[in-house]
């Protein structure tokens, strides 16, 4: 039986895992553009059990944290962790696939910042298929990107300017008003995109 002392610090670590992962569970949600509906689709949990989490109003069972990583395609251990028991060293290997934000005819985005971070800056590999374009709507007011080209061609477009860019250059732009990456070449074009809110 545990002692009186030891019960106290069982509940903070119960509470800090569930404050935890409803932040992490809400952050992953986000970045990956879905709605409490679409996770809900992925993981079979449902809707009002997925707003209670992230509200952190809710302990859920090891089978339902268990279906919303397998949604987000991580493992369990990477779902709770938290920031404390994390490794000084973080690795983002190649062939995981929850990193691989958006993959379509047009583009892929792999991130590569960790997905468990609040962050101001975000780290991503695009790669562009040919006549493929990347558009986005304006971030947050001050955000910039940065973007070095890797392989073929592109053109950066923010608001009405734009400039032409090739394998191993960089261009700096304002990402706080429509902006897009279209590749020019006749070939993949991949770039690594820096993201900095302000």
């Amino acid at each position: 039986m545990p002692s009186a002392k030891k019960v106290p610090k069982a509940k903070a670590v119960a509470a800090s895992i569930n404050e935890n992962l409803g932040r992490r569970v809400k952050k992953l949600r986000t970045d990956r553009g879905w709605s409490l509906e679409d996770l809900a689709t992925a993981s079979g949990v449902s809707r009002s059990m997925l707003s209670e989490i992230e509200r952190e109003k809710a302990n859920p069972t090891l089978t339902v944290t268990y279906r919303i990583a397998q949604a987000f395609g991580l493992n369990l251990q990477d779902l709770i962790e938290t920031a404390e028991a994390a490794s000084n060293i973080q690795v983002i290997r190649a062939s995981e696939r929850a990193q691989v934000f958006r993959s379509d005819k047009q583009c892929q985005i792999r991130t590569l910042s960790p997905l468990n971070l609040e962050k101001e800056i975000e780290f991503y590999e695009v790669t562009l298929k040919p006549k493929g374009e990347l558009r986005s709507q304006p971030h947050y007011e001050g955000t910039r990107e940065f973007l070095t080209v890797e392989e073929g061609a592109v053109r950066i477009e923010s608001a009405s300017d734009t400039s032409e860019l090739g394998k191993g250059d960089s261009g700096t732009y304002r990402a706080d008003v429509p902006h897009a990456i279209v590749n020019t070449g006749t070939g993949e074009a991949v770039v690594f995109l820096v993201v900095i809110y302000r």
